[in-house]
């Protein structure tokens, strides 16, 4: 994931004396930088008569930005600043207030409060997509709030550059899987892009033996099986990710989802996990099954605002304190706890393919679901601690069977709460607390939010 990169701008009154202003935004830039963000900054501000400053501070930002960082170091009349941000409504803005200093005991300000509190509404009022921070005397500044945006803002950019490789189309014929392309993108940015099964299996069958047998033992060294494999099995599961694979990187997919059940299984009598696993740790990309469209977008948001690979579960039982949560098929290796495990099996009336068995990681988590209803958009969070399961398996895989990669998951809310206001049957799950920042994110993009 590459840096945050913000466009810098401090302001400060033409009374203030030059040499605080510029100080106390020096010392705003390396709080900034210490967090990893990139910054183009313009010298301060001031309300000179006829601007010329605040046309210049427009002219150094012209380089692409994720947000605009306002700095407010003391009073500014309110037209300077809106004579600068004016030129880049359309992107996010830090509104941030720093804060006074003591010198041999005694408090000096600048006023810094008086030019944010003249702001605040009018940032509002003029539409602009904008987080409120303040600093104050004494107290260290408020950075994780900073940060949190400033990752959404990169999220949001992001965002209006991604596709996600869809394979198929409505697996199952479910209706909790489908979506709008035009309110997608326009709400959201993100261009979901349809390829054929057909496709992928041609090129497949064009590939060289011999870059099908590299994947082979990468796998055979990789993964611990758990038991003996077929040699054909390891050669499609080669083959088929070659495949995908190049169609990946061609078309620049940040995400694929493909037709599991109606397509890979019941067409081609093939399981598609081993794809799925293979593109998690060769690409980096998201994946998940069943053409699941507003899963691979939240699996996209989750990401590019932590940088986690952001697997899909799916739930399987509610208790009354907790939830089980599993994967029929796959975990990406980044959240797996030891050994990446699979096992030759099968389920049902499907053939033979490749099941990832793996422990999975355990600790806080945040659960999160994007929903339209119509061209409005919803965000689903919870946040819970995520505990290993007890000895359970799945009615109908190949005896004997496999315990697949599992947790129990207790919500900070009841159960009931959740379940009523459950969106789907795959929710995407990140390590860690994320609220703050996925809230901060949705808030840019016009969505709403259910805890």
């Amino acid at each position: 994931m590459r840096k945050v990169k913000a466009g810098f701008v401090g302001f400060g009154e033409v009374n203030t004396p030059r040499e605080i202003i510029e100080k106390k935004c020096a010392e705003a830039e390396k709080l900034l930088e210490g967090r990893d963000i990139e910054l183009l900054s313009t010298p301060p501000v001031s309300d000179d008569p006829k601007g010329k400053q605040a046309e210049r501070a427009v002219r150094d930002l012209q380089e692409p930005f994720d947000l605009l960082v306002v700095c407010i170091a003391g009073w500014i009349p309110s037209w300077a600043v809106i004579k600068v941000t004016t030129e880049f409504a359309h992107k996010p803005m830090l509104l941030w207030g720093l804060t006074g200093y003591t010198e041999k005991g005694r408090l000096i300000t600048t006023a810094d409060q008086a030019g944010t509190t003249a702001l605040r509404k009018v940032f509002e009022d003029l539409g602009y997509r904008f987080k409120y921070v303040y600093n104050s005397p004494g107290v260290e500044p408020r950075m994780d709030q900073v940060e949190s945006f400033a990752k959404a803002a990169r999220a949001a950019t992001l965002l209006r550059h991604a596709k996600v490789g869809m394979m198929g189309y409505r697996d199952m014929n479910l209706y909790s899987t489908l979506y709008d392309g035009t309110s997608l993108r326009a709400r959201i940015g993100v261009e979901i892009e349809f390829f054929e099964m057909l496709e992928m299996v041609q090129r497949a069958e064009k590939l060289k033996a011999d870059d099908v047998e590299k994947v082979v033992q990468a796998m055979e060294k990789n993964w611990q099986f758990e038991k003996p494999v077929q040699k054909w099995t390891l050669e499609k599961a080669a083959r088929y990710f070659l495949a995908v694979r190049d169609k990946t990187v061609e078309s620049k997919y940040e995400a694929v989802s493909l037709i599991d059940v109606d397509g890979m299984k019941k067409l081609l009598e093939y399981p598609p996990a081993p794809i799925f696993m293979l593109l998690g740790e060769e690409l980096g990309v998201c994946t998940i099954p069943e053409n699941d469209s507003l899963g691979s977008v939240t699996q996209l948001m989750v990401k590019y605002v932590t940088g986690q690979i952001a697997p899909y579960f799916e739930f399987y039982e509610f208790f009354e304190d907790r939830l089980l949560m599993g994967v029929p098929d796959f975990v990406p290796s980044e959240i797996v706890d030891g050994k990446v495990k699979v096992v030759p099996t099968s389920f049902g009336g499907f053939a033979e393919g490749i099941l990832n068995v793996s422990k999975v990681k355990t600790g806080r988590v945040t659960l999160s679901r994007l929903t339209a209803k119509g061209d409005r958009y919803s965000m689903h969070l919870v946040t819970g601690q995520a505990e290993a399961p007890r000895s359970w398996e799945e009615a109908g895989w190949q005896p004997p069977a496999p315990q697949v990669p599992s947790l129990e998951i207790v919500p900070d809310v009841p159960v009931e709460d959740f379940a009523h206001k459950v969106l789907s049957q795959h929710y995407i799950l990140a390590y860690g607390d994320i609220t703050r920042e996925m809230e901060d994110l949705l808030r840019l993009l016009g969505i709403e939010v259910e805890r």
